[in-house]
């Protein structure tokens, strides 16, 4: 079969770095994930990874299990819920995480991402694709009033200005009380260092993100934002080897930790 060009820049060519991170696990016995849709993505695209983003790193897939957690436990409480991923690309969390055929899953995506990822996903009822920006509230109309739901934003805060993301979740917040909403953010300094340019390898700029933020500005931040019930933080973590240990040492290190990429959940009011 011919690989597929995806043609991709900008913040919707990240996706194609995080799929690679990912699929670097899931080639692995004793990889993070099992997940051979994954694999059969990664292996059609007509795209050179290490060149771009060289070597596969955990990161995104430690994000990845920290986000299949959270949905398998909202699934398990709310079978007919209502799962929302913003700007979701190549992510493949529905073929992980198991429901009981009761709930619907809704992917909000640019129209080229929705493009790439319908050469491969296919829509059906249960789970639909909607072509907008998740700025674009056109697509709240999507998600069923009378269910619990559940959003996941992962890789898209952080390529927002930060007042854009206020007002999202301000919207999302009046549109859907007690809904959960799972996002990862970065600290301060990585938000400078991209907005100077900052690259992964010589082939590879990160597009510029403008939102920032240390951990304990999240809580305080987002409830002067929106109506939040709770906030819950989560961290990065390596799994294996001296990296492992040295990471889980430093994390212990409230300066470090206050500094370092982190994963959040907050449930509206």
């Amino acid at each position: 079969m011919d690989k597929i060009a995806p043609n991709l820049t900008g913040v919707p060519e990240t996706m194609l770095w995080t799929l690679h991170n990912r699929a670097g696990e899931a080639l692995r016995p004793d990889g993070l994930l099992h997940d051979p849709r994954l694999v059969e993505i990664y292996h059609a695209l007509d795209y050179d990874y290490e060149a771009s983003f060289g070597k596969a790193q955990p990161s995104h897939a430690n994000r990845a299990v920290v986000f299949d957690t959270a949905l398998r436990a909202f699934l398990a409480a709310h079978p007919d819920g209502v799962i929302v991923n913003l700007g979701e690309g190549l992510e493949t969390h529905r073929f992980r995480v198991a429901d009981t055929g009761e709930a619907l899953w809704i992917t909000v995506d640019l129209p080229e991402s929705i493009a790439i990822r319908e050469r491969f996903i296919e829509p059906d009822e249960r789970h639909r694709h909607v072509a907008l920006s998740a700025l674009d509230r056109r697509w709240f109309e999507e998600v069923p009033r009378e269910r619990p739901v559940f959003i996941t934003a992962q890789g898209l805060f952080m390529y927002l200005p930060p007042e854009e993301t206020a007002s999202l979740l301000r919207d999302l917040a009046q549109r859907f009380p007690k809904a959960s909403l799972l996002f990862d953010h970065v600290p301060r300094w990585l938000s400078k260092e991209t907005l100077k340019g900052r690259k992964l390898t010589p082939n590879f700029t990160i597009p510029p993100m403008p939102w920032g933020i240390d951990r304990s500005e999240i809580a305080p931040t987002l409830r002067s934002w929106a109506a939040i019930e709770t906030v819950e933080h989560f961290d990065y973590r390596l799994y294996r080897g001296w990296r492992a240990l040295l990471f889980g040492g430093l994390l212990r290190l409230p300066f470090f930790r206050e500094r370092m990429p982190a994963i959040t959940r907050v449930t509206f009011a």
